[in-house]
């Protein structure tokens, strides 16, 4: 599982992620994913060429948890030659607790989705008085 914040130290973060994804060893394969803050909101960028964003692209949110999965189905005929490529792509990400899961926005172009979720105000700290109990 991924998280949205930066890992500190990290100097081969696309050898961890690779590891954080079940491809090679299972049956999805690795979805790239990008992930930062802009102007008050969370962004994570996934590269997903072909596929319909209507129909193969599901983004669910769980807890504090973004889980995108997607699936590919191309395939291409001529007269002499037949080629298809298909598969499944999951990535799950770790949200910060000041994202607004209540206003997430994804779009999708040129094999890019893209998907939004802002800030919310984070309160203050707030002391909890300690009770004393017996003597």
């Amino acid at each position: 599982m991924t998280s949205l914040l930066p890992r500190p130290g990290m100097s081969l973060p696309d050898i961890f992620q690779m590891f954080e994804t079940e491809w090679p060893f299972g049956e999805r394969h690795a979805m790239r994913v990008e992930t930062y803050a802009d102007k008050g909101e969370f962004v994570v960028r996934c590269e997903l060429p072909g596929v319909d964003p209507e129909k193969d692209i599901h983004i669910n949110v769980e807890g504090n948890q973004l889980k995108i999965n997607a699936e590919r189905k191309h395939e291409e005929r001529t007269d002499r030659h037949s080629e298809f490529h298909y598969g499944t792509f999951s990535r799950t990400l770790l949200l910060p607790t000041s994202c607004n899961t209540d206003d997430i926005k994804a779009e999708y172009e040129a094999g890019i989705l893209t998907i939004h979720m802002p800030r919310r105000e984070i309160e203050a700290r707030k002391e909890v008085p300690v009770a004393r109990v017996g003597k």
